[in-house]
Protein backbone atom coordinates (compact mmCIF):
# COMPACT_ATOMS: atom_id res chain seq x y z
CA UNK A 1 0.00 0.00 0.00
CA UNK A 2 1.30 3.95 -0.74
CA UNK A 3 2.40 5.58 1.67
CA UNK A 4 0.14 8.83 1.68
CA UNK A 5 1.66 11.81 3.99
CA UNK A 6 -1.35 13.67 4.38
CA UNK A 7 -3.58 10.89 5.88
CA UNK A 8 -0.72 10.01 8.32
CA UNK A 9 -0.44 13.61 9.61
CA UNK A 10 -4.67 13.50 9.93
CA UNK A 11 -4.20 10.18 11.64
CA UNK A 12 -1.29 11.49 14.29
CA UNK A 13 -3.63 14.82 14.78
CA UNK A 14 -6.88 12.84 15.37
CA UNK A 15 -5.00 10.13 17.77
CA UNK A 16 -3.59 13.07 20.13
CA UNK A 17 -6.62 14.81 20.39
CA UNK A 18 -8.02 12.09 21.83
CA UNK A 19 -5.40 12.45 24.99
CA UNK A 20 -5.22 14.79 27.68
CA UNK A 21 -1.90 16.26 26.35
CA UNK A 22 -0.12 16.76 23.20
CA UNK A 23 3.65 15.95 23.24
CA UNK A 24 6.01 17.83 22.33
CA UNK A 25 7.30 14.91 19.81
CA UNK A 26 4.20 14.61 18.08
CA UNK A 27 4.83 18.60 17.68
CA UNK A 28 8.08 17.06 16.01
CA UNK A 29 6.86 14.44 13.89
CA UNK A 30 3.98 16.15 12.41
CA UNK A 31 5.96 19.31 11.08
CA UNK A 32 8.73 16.72 9.84
CA UNK A 33 5.45 15.18 7.86
CA UNK A 34 4.74 18.37 6.39
CA UNK A 35 7.90 18.93 5.65
CA UNK A 36 7.78 15.92 3.44
CA UNK A 37 4.55 16.68 2.38
CA UNK A 38 5.61 19.71 0.79
CA UNK A 39 8.87 18.06 -0.86
CA UNK A 40 6.69 15.17 -2.60
CA UNK A 41 4.41 17.39 -3.96
CA UNK A 42 6.56 19.71 -4.90
CA UNK A 43 8.46 17.01 -7.65
CA UNK A 44 4.73 15.66 -8.26
CA UNK A 45 3.84 18.48 -9.52
CA UNK A 46 7.06 19.60 -11.13
CA UNK A 47 7.14 16.61 -13.11
CA UNK A 48 3.70 16.82 -14.47
CA UNK A 49 4.64 20.16 -15.66
CA UNK A 50 7.84 18.44 -17.26
CA UNK A 51 5.98 16.41 -19.78
CA UNK A 52 3.64 18.50 -20.30
CA UNK A 53 5.95 20.78 -22.32
CA UNK A 54 7.32 18.03 -23.92
CA UNK A 55 4.61 16.97 -25.55
CA UNK A 56 3.61 20.27 -26.46
CA UNK A 57 6.83 20.64 -27.78
CA UNK A 58 6.79 17.32 -30.04
CA UNK A 59 4.05 18.84 -32.64
CA UNK A 60 4.37 17.99 -36.15
CA UNK A 61 4.19 21.71 -38.42
CA UNK A 62 1.83 21.44 -41.17
CA UNK A 63 2.66 24.53 -42.84
CA UNK A 64 4.10 22.30 -45.57
CA UNK A 65 1.18 20.14 -46.25
CA UNK A 66 -1.30 23.29 -46.72
CA UNK A 67 1.86 24.98 -49.20
CA UNK A 68 1.65 21.53 -51.12
CA UNK A 69 -2.35 21.33 -51.61
CA UNK A 70 -2.19 25.06 -52.34
CA UNK A 71 -0.58 24.74 -55.62
CA UNK A 72 -2.37 25.61 -58.76
CA UNK A 73 -2.06 23.74 -61.65
CA UNK A 74 1.11 24.94 -64.73
CA UNK A 75 -1.72 25.20 -67.32
CA UNK A 76 -1.44 28.20 -69.14
CA UNK A 77 -4.33 30.91 -68.78
CA UNK A 78 -3.31 34.49 -70.92
CA UNK A 79 -1.53 35.29 -73.79
CA UNK A 80 1.57 35.44 -72.11
CA UNK A 81 1.47 31.97 -70.20
CA UNK A 82 1.99 30.82 -74.03
CA UNK A 83 4.04 32.65 -74.84
CA UNK A 84 6.81 31.93 -71.98
CA UNK A 85 5.39 28.34 -72.62
CA UNK A 86 6.06 28.25 -75.74
CA UNK A 87 9.46 30.17 -75.82
CA UNK A 88 10.73 27.95 -73.04
CA UNK A 89 9.97 24.44 -74.97
CA UNK A 90 11.22 25.64 -78.36
CA UNK A 91 14.54 26.51 -76.70
CA UNK A 92 15.31 23.57 -74.92
CA UNK A 93 14.42 21.45 -78.32
CA UNK A 94 16.48 23.85 -80.16
CA UNK A 95 19.22 23.27 -78.05
CA UNK A 96 19.37 20.24 -78.85
CA UNK A 97 19.90 20.14 -83.01
CA UNK A 98 23.57 19.68 -83.76
CA UNK A 99 25.56 23.30 -84.15
CA UNK A 100 22.85 25.05 -82.35
CA UNK A 101 23.53 26.73 -78.84
CA UNK A 102 22.85 30.11 -76.97
CA UNK A 103 18.91 30.41 -78.34
CA UNK A 104 16.61 32.97 -77.64
CA UNK A 105 13.33 32.13 -78.88
CA UNK A 106 10.04 35.12 -79.11
CA UNK A 107 7.04 33.84 -79.85
CA UNK A 108 4.10 36.13 -80.49
CA UNK A 109 1.07 34.46 -79.92
CA UNK A 110 -2.50 36.02 -80.99
CA UNK A 111 -4.83 35.43 -79.02
CA UNK A 112 -5.74 33.13 -76.01
CA UNK A 113 -7.10 29.28 -76.32
CA UNK A 114 -10.72 28.89 -78.21
CA UNK A 115 -12.87 26.92 -76.81
CA UNK A 116 -15.61 25.16 -78.77
CA UNK A 117 -18.79 24.55 -76.19
CA UNK A 118 -21.46 21.93 -77.69
CA UNK A 119 -24.73 24.11 -78.28
CA UNK A 120 -28.44 23.19 -79.01
CA UNK A 121 -29.73 24.13 -82.22
CA UNK A 122 -33.55 24.80 -81.90
CA UNK A 123 -35.28 25.74 -85.79
CA UNK A 124 -38.24 27.76 -86.50
CA UNK A 125 -40.00 27.64 -89.37
CA UNK A 126 -42.98 30.11 -90.37
CA UNK A 127 -45.26 30.43 -93.53
CA UNK A 128 -47.04 33.01 -94.52
CA UNK A 129 -49.86 33.33 -97.26
CA UNK A 130 -50.09 37.42 -98.59
CA UNK A 131 -52.86 38.33 -101.19
CA UNK A 132 -52.36 41.90 -102.99
CA UNK A 133 -55.45 43.82 -104.28
CA UNK A 134 -55.36 42.02 -107.91
CA UNK A 135 -56.50 38.45 -105.45
CA UNK A 136 -52.96 37.46 -106.26
CA UNK A 137 -51.83 35.26 -104.12
CA UNK A 138 -47.87 34.46 -102.71
CA UNK A 139 -46.13 32.13 -99.86
CA UNK A 140 -43.58 33.91 -97.94
CA UNK A 141 -41.37 31.07 -95.68
CA UNK A 142 -39.05 32.57 -93.12
CA UNK A 143 -36.82 30.10 -90.98
CA UNK A 144 -35.08 31.39 -87.60
CA UNK A 145 -32.62 29.41 -85.91
CA UNK A 146 -31.17 29.74 -81.86
CA UNK A 147 -28.69 28.07 -80.64
CA UNK A 148 -28.22 27.29 -76.82
CA UNK A 149 -25.44 26.08 -74.87
CA UNK A 150 -25.36 22.44 -73.40
CA UNK A 151 -25.45 22.83 -69.41
CA UNK A 152 -24.24 20.18 -67.19
CA UNK A 153 -24.68 20.31 -63.25
CA UNK A 154 -22.33 19.39 -60.87
CA UNK A 155 -23.64 19.66 -57.38
CA UNK A 156 -24.37 23.40 -57.22
CA UNK A 157 -22.15 24.52 -59.99
CA UNK A 158 -23.28 24.32 -63.87
CA UNK A 159 -20.68 23.80 -66.41
CA UNK A 160 -20.93 23.96 -70.22
CA UNK A 161 -20.01 20.91 -72.21
CA UNK A 162 -16.86 21.75 -74.03
CA UNK A 163 -16.26 19.50 -77.55
CA UNK A 164 -13.15 20.73 -78.23
CA UNK A 165 -9.94 23.39 -76.90
CA UNK A 166 -7.87 24.97 -79.85
CA UNK A 167 -4.77 26.22 -79.14
CA UNK A 168 -4.51 30.05 -79.50
CA UNK A 169 -2.72 30.81 -83.22
CA UNK A 170 0.90 32.32 -84.01
CA UNK A 171 1.23 35.77 -85.36
CA UNK A 172 5.39 34.92 -85.61
CA UNK A 173 8.48 33.42 -84.39
CA UNK A 174 11.71 34.63 -83.97
CA UNK A 175 14.72 32.36 -83.23
CA UNK A 176 18.33 34.23 -82.55
CA UNK A 177 21.08 31.57 -82.00
CA UNK A 178 24.84 30.29 -82.55
CA UNK A 179 25.22 28.49 -85.91
CA UNK A 180 21.94 30.01 -87.47
CA UNK A 181 24.80 31.59 -90.02
CA UNK A 182 24.95 27.90 -91.76
CA UNK A 183 22.45 27.34 -94.06
CA UNK A 184 21.60 23.90 -92.89
CA UNK A 185 21.65 24.58 -90.04
CA UNK A 186 19.24 27.66 -90.32
CA UNK A 187 16.84 25.08 -92.82
CA UNK A 188 16.80 22.58 -89.63
CA UNK A 189 15.88 25.39 -87.06
CA UNK A 190 13.02 27.24 -89.57
CA UNK A 191 11.80 23.49 -90.16
CA UNK A 192 11.24 22.44 -86.13
CA UNK A 193 9.65 25.79 -85.23
CA UNK A 194 6.88 25.28 -88.26
CA UNK A 195 6.29 21.75 -87.39
CA UNK A 196 6.10 21.99 -83.35
CA UNK A 197 3.85 25.16 -83.38
CA UNK A 198 2.06 24.55 -86.59
CA UNK A 199 2.85 27.51 -88.23
CA UNK A 200 3.95 28.56 -92.26
CA UNK A 201 7.23 28.81 -92.65
CA UNK A 202 7.31 32.54 -93.50
CA UNK A 203 6.28 33.22 -90.25
CA UNK A 204 9.34 32.14 -88.67
CA UNK A 205 12.66 34.55 -88.59
CA UNK A 206 15.89 33.00 -87.69
CA UNK A 207 18.94 35.39 -87.11
CA UNK A 208 22.60 33.97 -85.95
CA UNK A 209 23.52 35.38 -82.68
CA UNK A 210 26.71 37.53 -82.67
Amino acid sequence: MKFNPFEWIKGQVNQDQTTTGMKKSHYVIIILGIGVAFMIGTDFFGTNTNDAAIVTSSDPPKESTVETFGKESSDPKSITDYEVQYENQLKEALEEIAGVSEVTVEVNVDATELKVYEKNTTTQKQATTETDTQGGEREIQEQSESDTIVIIRDGEKEIPVILETKKPPIRGVLVVAKGADNIQVKTWIVEAVSRFLDVPTHRVSVMPKK
